[in-house]
């Protein structure tokens, strides 16, 4: 009896420490995404920056008509 008991303890242990291994490796990876979220949301946020107030007027609405 007492080695069925020792036994599902250490059974119950492994997954254990499997489980915490899965959740640092899932924590990482969330951290990574997020970091990435970040990055192309700010990114996002100079194009649409840069399309309100270009640097240098561009297209044809700045170029003279073709008769000039």
């Amino acid at each position: 009896m007492a080695t069925d008991d020792e036994d599902r303890i250490i059974e119950l242990e492994i997954k254990l420490v499997y489980q915490e291994q899965l959740i640092r490796e899932l924590d990482m990876l969330v951290r990574a995404f997020g970091d990435k979220l970040d990055a192309n949301t700010r990114e996002l946020e100079k194009l649409k920056q840069a399309i309100k107030s270009p640097e240098s007027p561009m297209g044809p609405a700045n170029e003279p008509p073709p008769h000039y």
